[in-house]
């Protein structure tokens, strides 16, 4: 066996590691982060620097933030095993909270101990990417943060953030125009909760005028009585803007009635988790994706899947390849860093706002922010076979 993997078997390692992270969140929502080292390494060194990972491992974020967190694990891992950042080891370390501001605040405190940490990195879910990058503006300035699963950016992003991913916006933009552009006049619009229906509709509304689809809008309470609710009347695409447990809540009421739809869901729907989960017949999922495919031939890609071969036994999924992507994007970072490794240092380098081509994955910089246009979609057809 490779000596770098980190657990006993291969058959044991998504039990083990799902039981740690289920074990570390426990932890946190107690009253106090969990930090990870980097397996096999020392939780500090005098020659190395550090990384944060902010994770929230709250029930509707978990199936997005464990696969994130699996794929950067496995990046800062194989960049040691190569020798760090210039020759430094890299800590990569994982602060856990339940996606509360109580917990969000916790691991600042946790940041602000860590002298030695120079940036935070691929904060994941969505909710506690947005609070993080407010609070560690108030109150960390010196902190970059780097690469954060922040799929809200319609909003100012704050000076110390530097997103890579494509949001909420560009991902429904996508969306729609592939169904404009397939002729399709009329999508149904269903939200995983009232919050994202109140923030979200009139953006949605505008931009379906501008393609001319017509959008019904549907509540956003009991997601199963809804899809249980579907007529012969309804629209047989439905763009879906929530997380996969609502998404699953949804699918199993259409379940219950025998009208074909096609489901459009955004990036923070797990597709994996779906197709384990089981999807009725009468669901096809099409998953808009931040990243490239990932059975696709991009060097990032085949770099992600070599590694994760290597390492752990897991399957490849869009949010896994995300977190590997924010990990080797903070790594090119630090490694073009002028002078010293430092926060200082490391947040001049990303305010030069230089785009840089990742293995086949684009980060441009427009204006005064990064920002990532990127996005593909893979297929979730109801038989369960997952294309692309």
């Amino acid at each position: 066996m490779n000596p770098l993997k980190p657990f006993n078997s291969v058959g044991a390692q998504r039990r083990s590691l799902l039981q740690g992270l289920a074990l570390g969140a426990a932890g946190a929502w107690a009253g106090t982060p969990l930090a990870w080292a980097q397996p096999g390494k020392p939780a500090s060194t005098a020659r190395g620097v550090s990384v944060a990972q902010v994770v929230d491992m709250s029930a509707s974020q978990i199936d997005v933030s464990k696969d994130f967190l699996i794929g950067a694990r496995a990046a800062w891992t194989d960049i040691n095993s190569k020798g760090g950042v210039r020759g430094l080891p890299v800590q990569h370390l994982v602060l856990e909270t339940d996606g509360t501001p109580a917990s969000t605040q916790r691991a600042i405190e946790t940041l602000r101990a860590t002298p030695n940490c120079i940036a935070a990195f691929g904060t994941v879910g969505s909710l506690s990417a947005q609070q993080l990058s407010v609070d560690l503006l108030k109150q960390l300035p010196d902190l970059p943060h780097i690469a954060p699963w922040l799929q809200d950016t319609e909003g100012s992003i704050p000076e110390s953030t530097f997103p890579i991913f494509a949001g909420r916006r560009e991902q429904m933009q996508h969306a729609l125009k592939t169904l404009s552009t397939m002729g399709i006049d009329q999508v149904g619009v269903v939200f995983g909760n009232p919050v994202e229906r109140v923030s979200l509709q009139p953006e949605i509304e505008r931009m379906t005028r501008s393609l001319a689809v017509r959008p019904v809008m549907y509540p956003a309470n009991d997601l199963q009585r809804l899809g249980q609710s579907f007529g012969a009347d309804t629209p047989r695409v439905l763009l879906f803007v929530g997380g996969t447990p609502e998404l699953l809540a949804l699918a199993q009421g259409i379940g219950k009635q025998a009208q074909q739809r096609y489901v459009v869901a955004l990036s923070d729907v797990n597709v994996l988790t779906l197709q384990q989960s089981g999807l009725s017949r009468h669901v096809a999922v099409i998953a808009t994706q931040v990243v490239p495919l990932v059975n696709g031939q991009a060097t990032l890609v085949r770099q992600y899947r070599d590694t994760m071969g290597r390492l752990y036994d897991e399957p490849p999924t869009p949010q896994s390849l995300a977190g590997f992507t924010a990990a080797r994007y903070t790594y090119e970072t630090l490694r073009q860093v002028e002078g010293g490794l430092s926060r200082a240092t490391v947040m001049a380098g990303l305010q030069q706002r230089k785009a840089m081509d990742l293995g086949g994955f684009q980060v441009s910089a427009t204006g005064v922010k990064r920002s990532g246009s990127f996005v593909t979609r893979s297929l979730l057809a109801s038989d369960g076979r997952f294309i692309g």
